[in-house]
């Protein structure tokens, strides 16, 4: 793992001073959550992929050409904080964080946060989502998504963090009491 940091005390004080921030992990794990609150702490813009960049109204997925078109202008940008795992983008995005939180919780965790998350937003837009993307019961391409995504998809972030930030901070998330406790530590409300 490139740069990872094991000290929550230590990634709370690197947070207070970061300016840009990647939250990455897989669907239903709380990126969205945490990374509302450390924005609302911290006062950082909040960038989510999947509304600024990844969707369009009705679930229509934006072309990849366009997609990757958008986000170097908002990266260029002093502060934000990017929540979102598209590794695609690693190479836009990772070069110019100054840390990256990894929330890295069991499948099972992911899989109990998506059906929580879809009785939440039923028949609404969570405020991660471009607009008019109503939220949805998964189907079964998404939940082998989420069962499989240590599997298929951890190693090719680790592989693309160390391309193209192999100095930059990482910090893994593992519970949900850990994030708790990281935004304790900043002194956030959980």
């Amino acid at each position: 793992m490139p740069a990872s940091i094991d000290d929550l005390r230590r990634a709370a004080d690197i947070l207070r001073h970061a300016e840009r921030i990647m939250v990455i992990g897989c669907s239903g794990g709380g990126k969205s959550t945490l990374s509302r609150r450390i924005c609302d702490y911290l006062d950082l813009p909040y960038v989510s992929m999947d509304r600024e960049f990844y969707w369009l109204p009705g679930w229509v997925k934006r072309d990849k050409a366009e997609e990757r078109a958008l986000i170097p202008e908002t990266v260029a940008r002093d502060r934000w904080l990017m929540d979102g795992s598209g590794s695609s983008t690693f190479d836009l995005r990772v070069p110019r964080a100054q840390m990256v939180l990894w929330v890295r919780i069991s499948r099972w965790r992911c899989l109990l946060g998506v059906a929580r998350r879809g009785f939440r937003y039923r028949g609404k837009t969570r405020p991660d989502m471009a607009p008019g993307c109503v939220e949805q019961i998964p189907d079964r391409e998404f939940l082998s998504y989420i069962w499989h995504f240590e599997k298929r998809f951890a190693p090719h972030l680790v592989a693309q963090l160390q391309r193209h930030g192999p100095d930059i901070p990482v910090l893994q998330l593992k519970s949900h009491a850990e994030m708790h406790c990281l935004l304790d530590l900043l002194g956030a409300p959980t």
